[in-house]
């Protein structure tokens, strides 16, 4: 279904004028506005302080994982929790860090599937005004329909096999759309190479909780090229921005999957 797999920020950028007004003036909407450290401190100077200090000055110097790959995976985990203020911070460090508007573009495409129609909605009416200031325009942003990626047809024989075994007669509708758009066609489309959508989609998992499909994704992710020391410092960068219960329910699953793979 191509229609299903088109770009939601190319409708949204080419439908401009139906957006609400609220959405494309920030002074009107409080929550779209991004705080200095200065305003942090008015509120909670300790905040302030780890926010400079720890979080940007410590955590983001970090090795193990390249700056460019911090900003793709935290852009996804703030738009799975539908933080707007830090979704118009983390896109603007994402293109400062040398994310392609596309690669922006097709997270959120990948989200609305992932996270829900909502969230990825939300992240569409901040994500506009980036583009707007930046003078990104269609252009840069992936084709809705492009040429698809090879298909893996022994491993998608395989996961649908498994798929119908397990959830077979509980919804004929959830399995036809995972197979026929999550799988062959949402996954292959090429705005996103397979590592990257791997990324995204472990980290939005991870920040909303998901700890049951964090296994799949993460294996899968550790097949499309993410490495063992790179998944280890992705949880480290998803405390801060999914918390810390999250990463630490996701924990275990991660260790079984580093050491079933070891073996």
């Amino acid at each position: 279904m191509k229609l299903a797999s088109a770009s939601l920020l190319t409708l949204a950028m080419s439908t401009a004028a139906v957006l609400p007004a609220l959405a494309k003036d920030p002074t009107a909407d409080p929550s779209s506005e991004v705080p200095s450290n200065q305003d942090i401190a008015a509120v909670s100077p300790a905040l302030a302080e780890y926010h400079e200090d720890l979080l940007l000055d410590e955590v983001w110097g970090r090795e193990g994982l390249s700056a460019r790959d911090r900003s793709v995976a935290t852009l996804a985990a703030v738009i799975a929790r539908n933080h707007r203020v830090e979704i118009r911070i983390q896109v603007e460090r994402a293109l400062d860090n040398g994310v392609e508007p596309a690669v922006i573009s097709e997270t959120i495409t990948q989200l609305a599937f992932y996270t829900g129609w909502g969230n990825a909605m939300s992240a569409v009416t901040v994500v506009q005004d980036v583009f707007a200031d930046r003078g990104i325009g269609a252009d840069q942003l992936p084709d809705a329909d492009p040429e698809l990626l090879p298909l893996d047809m022994e491993a998608e024989e395989a996961r649908e096999a498994s798929v119908e075994a397990t959830y077979g007669g509980s919804s004929d509708g959830v399995l036809h759309y995972t197979t026929d758009v999550l799988f062959r066609d949402l996954w292959l489309r090429p705005a996103l190479s397979p590592r990257d959508r791997s990324l995204v989609t472990v980290s939005a998992l991870i920040a909303a909780g998901k700890t049951e499909q964090v296994g799949f994704h993460l294996n899968r992710a550790m097949d499309n090229g993410l490495t063992r020391g790179e998944a280890s410092e992705l949880l480290t960068q998803l405390a801060f921005y999914a918390g810390w219960p999250n990463v630490f329910s996701t924990l275990p699953v991660a260790k079984e999957i580093f050491e079933s793979r070891a073996e």
